[in-house]
């Protein structure tokens, strides 16, 4: 690691005073829990000027459920989205994915927001600066080649955060605030396949809330991953499935996977599978299908070929257990 940087810290008080001290100061970020972004400015990979500090923001904090569903700040950290029994009852994949993330220490820091806007990851980039320089530097970063693939002229760098997946799953949206005002988007149009630019936000624009919606609150859930070591690591692959069945028939499914995309992902064609009974046959046409819409990369120490086999592996595994 390096030292860290000289910067400016800035401690607003209000969502809007934040996103007006990003558009005032230069080459400024937000931080909340850091668990991640503060690893990569040590390591020279990030050098902000300025650094927002989101953690004295209480309305970021807060978890209220209405007639239209749940409304969960960003600023809330894993441990409480875990922990909360509204969630653990009504979305448990999502209570599952933040209990997944690194160890019980960074999930006291680390925040909601922070895990769905973490940034993109691969064996070229999260490296030492030394390291980095000795081979160049990456597209991602200060460089013009994808070490992982470099007749390309695409960064596969891949999307890593545990929650996403299990949001999606409940077809979640965020709500985003910004110099023009507030907007309201899915939280799967919030990302794009895109190793160097994953997030679709506007460079002003801050996280505040994600709506879950109450139609799908209750609806049975799971999130598992594979990773090398079980207490902190980062998901090989992770997979997060929504399934409810009727007279041992599926009345609705959803897949939604991270670790093996610039961006996480919806599985396509799950609603062939709609009104038909579950059995070997058909799950492995679903873990055959995650399998194909998997594209991981060499992004890790772990061959691409097998986080495939295991992102399937662990898709059909889950949806074998939420349809007893």
């Amino acid at each position: 690691m390096e030292y860290m940087p000289n910067f400016q810290l800035h401690r607003p008080t209000s969502s809007e005073e934040a996103v007006k001290l990003l558009n005032e100061q230069t080459e400024a970020r937000f931080v909340a829990g850091g668990t991640d972004m503060i690893v990569n400015v040590r390591r020279g990979i990030q050098q902000p000027e300025n650094l927002i500090d989101l953690s004295s923001i209480a309305e970021l904090k807060q978890i209220k459920e209405n007639s239209d569903g749940l409304h969960i700040g960003a600023g809330v950290t894993l441990n409480q989205v875990a922990t909360n029994d509204l969630i653990k009852s009504n979305y448990p994949a999502i209570a599952e994915a933040a209990l997944s993330v690194a160890g019980g220490t960074h999930q006291q820091y680390g925040t909601l927001g922070g895990n769905l806007c973490l940034d993109t990851r691969c064996l070229f980039y999260n490296q030492s600066e030394w390291w980095r320089q000795s081979n160049d530097y990456c597209m991602k970063e200060r460089g013009d080649v994808c070490h992982v693939a470099p007749g390309g002229k695409r960064c596969f760098a891949a999307f890593s955060g545990d929650v996403a997946p299990a949001m999606l799953v409940y077809q979640a949206e965020v709500e985003l605030l910004g110099s023009k005002g507030v907007r309201r988007i899915s939280l799967v149009d919030m990302y794009q396949n895109d190793g160097m630019n994953h997030l679709t936000l506007a460079p002003d624009e801050l996280v505040s809330v994600i709506h879950l919606p109450k139609a799908l609150s209750g609806s049975p859930s799971r999130y598992a991953k594979a990773r090398i070591r079980g207490s902190i690591d980062f998901p090989l692959a992770g997979v997060a499935v929504r399934l409810k069945m009727n007279s041992k028939k599926v009345e609705e499914i959803s897949i939604a996977l991270t670790g093996v995309n610039p961006s996480p992902q919806i599985i396509k064609g799950t609603d062939e599978h709609i009104g038909k009974v579950l059995n070997e046959e058909s799950l492995n046409i679903l873990r055959d299908s995650v399998r194909k819409q998997a594209k991981p990369m060499k992004t890790t120490t772990v061959a691409p070929w097998y986080r495939r086999r295991v992102i399937g592996a662990l898709a059909r595994k889950l949806i074998q257990e939420l349809a007893v």
